[in-house]
């Protein structure tokens, strides 16, 4: 597993993140074992970051995850757990990055995780409400009382991570995105371009949409759709590889150390999605697959 070039508390983050959403599953102790089992697999394979937010499953994910570090002595200080606050489902469903909701939810994460303290915690999704400077002071509580190490954000604009870098003492250290083969907002919005300016690293959720399966506000067409797979397939034979693997080696290959997050939990496909890593993948093919995406 190759790493990203930072070190949180002495562990680096890997260039794969795994992503825990699911490993719930239905909550069926079958199921159960499964995500377990997923994690294990995760960390055998040399994954560091695990992914993980207060609203999966309400909750449900940490406290599965809180189980994994319980039975496993030591894990704990071998990888990276990272958790995310500041989406409310409580009526009306709503956005808080208020201080007083994001000490609590850090709180209560903690406590599901069964940890002191949480290696990297991100803010899930802008606040259109959002102060800088009450998210600063959160952040600063938290850290000075030794419950959260290291900050980062999901879902943010350039001009909102500006914002909060501004006013905070601490790093941003990340920023999570969809980034796939249908959503490439990030290419050019200046998002890639920032995370290399302050040394962030960005974390890409949903990397195999549009490629493995549809993504969310799928836009293709049939037609867009079978140029993809022509392209992804030609390249598939040439590196003797899945497709879904050239679309994990198309976003390793972008700045800014971006991350994809696999959230399968299947075992085999966790541990094949490494394969990406080994490609020495051609320039010429990424321009080829954004030009069969985008159809000129």
């Amino acid at each position: 597993m190759q790493n990203v070039d930072i070190s949180l508390g002495g562990v680096s983050p890997s260039r794969l993140s795994y992503g825990c959403m699911r490993i719930t599953g239905d909550g069926s102790p079958n199921d159960l074992s499964k995500g377990k089992k997923a994690v294990g697999t995760a960390v055998d394979a040399g994954y560091t970051l695990f992914d993980l937010a207060d609203i999966y499953a309400d909750g449900a994910c940490e406290s599965l995850f809180g189980e994994v570090l319980k039975e496993a002595p030591g894990l704990f200080d071998r990888v990276i757990v990272a958790t995310k606050c500041g989406i409310r489902t409580d009526a009306p469903k709503r956005y808080d990055l208020g201080k007083e909701w994001i000490v609590q939810s850090a709180e209560q994460s903690l406590r599901r995780l069964g940890i002191e303290s949480i290696d990297l915690y991100l803010l899930h999704r802008p606040d259109f409400l959002m102060r800088a400077e009450e998210v600063a002071a959160a952040f600063d509580d938290l850290q000075s009382a030794g419950k959260v190490a290291h900050f980062g954000v999901s879902n943010f604009k350039c001009s909102q991570v500006e914002l909060l870098r501004a006013a905070a003492s601490q790093p941003i250290l990340c920023n999570q995105l969809e980034i796939n083969n249908h959503t490439i907002d990030a290419l050019g919005n200046g998002t890639l371009d920032q995370a290399q300016q302050f040394g962030m690293f960005e974390q890409a959720r949903s990397p195999n949409a549009g490629v493995a399966y549809p993504a969310w506000g799928n836009t293709f067409s049939a037609e867009d759709e079978a140029r993809i797979h022509d392209e992804i397939d030609r390249q598939a034979g040439r590196y003797g590889v899945d497709g879904w693997i050239v679309a994990l080696a198309w976003l390793l290959a972008l700045p800014a150390d971006v991350s994809p997050l696999i959230g399968s939990t299947t075992p085999s496909r966790i541990k094949a999605a490494k394969r990406a890593l080994s490609i020495d993948y051609a320039r010429e093919d990424w321009y080829r697959l954004l030009e069969a995406r985008n159809g000129h």
